[in-house]
């Protein structure tokens, strides 16, 4: 539902509303009734953490097979620019025209805390989204990819201060498994400060990142994931990419084990099942035209 939603037009796939933040409930019971289909749900940071939040949490921590691309332009963009959850405090708009005083969600951090086993980031023209959703799509279990998208007409150019090829080294950290976390084309990186447990900015000098500390990502290391997605833009880089990735069993599969333990050695006889128990026969009664005369 949404501006959003109407991506699978665009593509060559089988696709269609559901009411707006129910697409999870909706998925759900199509992985259900056929689990080996491949499931895209395509919602927006207004639909997927407002009207929809609770259903975006259970379809994460029940772990459905299912990609949920979750696209962000921090603002209400189908109906005139409202701040959504994710609109930064200060945010103009008509629903808050001296700038919202909210304090925005993460989308990642709310999926990670939902039990997501699979979170990434990406932004619209990144020529690196197309590896984030491959990764998406081979994970087994549910998926869940936060999308930058600049909204042109109500918030125009938000992420440009990471976004833009003049700036994009410099402010993004591409978190690729077994590879140093650097950026600034090198020059600087993350290190662990064990006195606060948390991430810092170090500098790396003629490309020693080992000496200068800087950690390898593990997408398997819940703790890192934590820490790069509440990274504060500014004094950090955005962290983009595959950010957590530590498959577990899914929810579907579970249901169908259910099932065929249910099942086993049983026989399917419907006229059985409907008559167990008390059963009535209806029909006219004796006297119904006694009474009508």
């Amino acid at each position: 539902m949404g501006c959003s939603s109407r991506f699978p037009y665009y593509v060559e796939s089988y696709g269609f509303h559901t009411i707006h933040g129910r697409a999870p409930a909706v998925a759900t019971g199509i992985k259900l009734a056929n689990p080996d289909l491949d499931v895209w749900l395509v919602t927006g940071d207004g639909d997927g953490l407002s009207i929809g939040g609770n259903h975006t949490m259970h379809v994460l921590r029940r772990n459905l097979d299912c990609q949920i691309l979750l696209f962000n332009n921090e603002i209400y963009g189908l109906t005139k620019g409202q701040y959504s959850p994710t609109s930064r405090v200060g945010t103009p708009s008509p629903t808050s025209p001296i700038g919202s005083v909210d304090r925005p969600a993460l989308p990642c951090a709310f999926a990670l805390g939902s039990g997501a086993r699979f979170v990434a980031r990406g932004y619209d023209v990144s020529k690196d989204l197309s590896d984030v959703l491959v990764a998406a799509y081979r994970h087994k279990g549910a998926a869940f990819v936060e999308i930058f998208q600049n909204c042109i007409v109500y918030n125009k150019d938000r992420f440009d201060d990471f976004t833009q090829k003049a700036v994009a080294a410099d402010n993004q950290v591409l978190c690729r498994d077994g590879e140093p976390l650097v950026f600034a084309k090198g020059t600087n990186g993350l290190a662990l400060d064990l006195e606060t447990l948390s991430l810092k900015v170090v500098e790396v000098v003629d490309g020693d990142w080992q000496a200068a500390g800087v950690v390898t990502h593990n997408p398997r290391n819940r703790g890192l994931a934590h820490m790069l997605i509440e990274m504060p833009f500014g004094p950090f880089p955005m962290a983009l990419g595959v950010i957590y990735d530590d498959p577990a069993p899914t929810f579907e599969s579970a249901i169908v084990a259910e099932r065929a333990s249910l099942v086993a050695g049983k026989s399917a006889d419907l006229g059985k099942l409907l008559s167990k128990g008390q059963t009535w026969t209806v029909g006219e009664p004796e006297s119904a035209h006694g009474l009508m005369d």
